[in-house]
């Protein structure tokens, strides 16, 4: 597949927005006459939270007030009805860490490519629609045998951190890329932020 067939997504699991950018691709996609590879890259929106031993710090000030969250929580109401995400829960899950999650799906993009979306789509709906702790090991070992991984190498990729240094690169990458907020979608050149409808990433993709 070209490099012209693919969209790159920038998302968090803990981030409202990303999973309600995920329908909205998904319905995008069921419009297409050929499918859209995805190119995922991770995003730590807990940043400014995570203290240097990599915990995240929940009394710590990242400019987000109980006003913020609760027009955040107005939109994402607005957006859960448009898309028809009618599963998803509205709990923020502001306590969950995702760090661990998403050093799994990162080994999985990198060592099982065709894997990778069914298991990225199963952490989303276990944290949104099912509200489990995707912070828990065995949560995600759960999840990569449900997907047909083995489940202990999942637990071995987590427990070793073996991949979260790589991890901690592609944030700064992000960053580096002029990323500050997600999900954000980019092609050829061109982005979109936010949990945009899919007539915005169709003009994103096809120009029309």
């Amino acid at each position: 597949m070209s490099d012209a067939d693919e969209i790159t997504v920038y998302s968090d699991y803990v981030c409202p927005f990303c999973y309600l950018g995920r329908h909205s691709l998904s319905q995008y996609q069921d419009e297409r006459d050929e499918e859209l590879a995805v190119e995922w890259h991770p995003f730590d929106l807990r940043a400014q939270k995570r203290g240097p031993d990599g915990e995240i710090d929940h009394d710590a000030d990242d400019g987000k007030d109980e006003e913020y969250f609760e027009q955040a929580r107005e939109n994402v109401e607005r957006l859960r009805e448009e898309y028809g995400a009618d599963d998803m829960e509205m709990d923020f899950s502001r306590d969950v860490d995702s760090l661990d999650a998403q050093a799994a799906s990162l080994y999985v993009s990198d060592r099982y490519p065709e894997q990778w979306l069914e298991f990225d789509v199963a952490i989303f709906e276990a944290l949104w629609e099912e509200q489990r702790d995707i912070g828990d090991v065995d949560v995600l070992a759960d999840l990569a045998e449900d997907v047909g991984l083995d489940p202990e190498e999942i637990r071995e990729v987590v427990e070793t951190e073996q991949y979260h240094d790589e991890l901690r690169q592609k944030f700064r990458e992000a960053q580096e890329h002029g990323v500050t907020g997600v999900p954000t979608f980019a092609y050829d050149g061109y982005g979109a932020r936010g949990a945009v409808p899919p007539s915005q990433l169709r003009r994103l993709v096809e120009g029309t």
